[in-house]
């Protein structure tokens, strides 16, 4: 083979290396990273955590709901002996959803608490939600939907017909502890 045909075929190669690795850490690797670490709790919700069976749910509703396919929550607690690597991992989930595929919804700050709501998709759809919020009493929480086209306008008005539906308590234990 010829010097200048190697050397392309050499560059070409790099160059592909380099593209391919990614050194951005995701919030699906910050999860699994951080899943069975002290001081993070992490609980995978049901969908069938809120029963709308008997509901009274318009076909955008049911259209929202079927495109959600499941919950996952990681916190991290806050307690007097990890206040240090509370700032530590409040920065990397901060930088993690500062990427540009995160699209922002609206920050809000409410009982002394920030939330903040992102999605990935476009416009019309999205393949997955962030909802992530902190309190410098309790600690921090994310928590991500993931689905398939789930349509951002949808969800917002499923979400405010939650109280239609019935929430199975019992499924929410892992969480609900994770706050007291």
């Amino acid at each position: 083979m010829k010097p200048s045909i190697k050397k392309l075929l050499g560059g070409l190669l790099t160059i592909t290396l380099l593209v391919s690795c990614n050194n951005k850490e995701s919030l699906q690797t910050y999860f699994v990273d951080n899943q069975e670490t002290a001081s993070f709790t992490t609980v995978d919700i049901p969908t069938s955590i809120v029963d709308f069976e008997n509901a009274d749910l318009s076909e955008s509703e049911k259209e929202a709901y079927n495109s959600i396919e499941k919950l996952n929550f990681l916190g991290f607690k806050l307690d007097s002996s990890n206040q240090e690597t509370y700032k530590v991992e409040m920065a990397k989930v901060a930088s993690i959803l500062k990427d540009e595929r995160y699209i922002e919804l609206g920050d809000f700050n409410m009982f002394g608490s920030k939330l903040s709501v992102k999605y990935i998709g476009d416009d019309d759809l999205a393949d997955e939600f962030i909802v992530f919020g902190s309190s410098k009493e309790y600690g921090f929480g994310v928590l991500r939907v993931l689905g398939e086209d789930m349509s951002p306008a949808k969800l917002v008005r499923l979400a405010e017909s939650m109280n239609k539906g019935k929430v199975d308590d019992t499924q929410l234990k892992g969480l609900m502890e994770f706050f007291k």
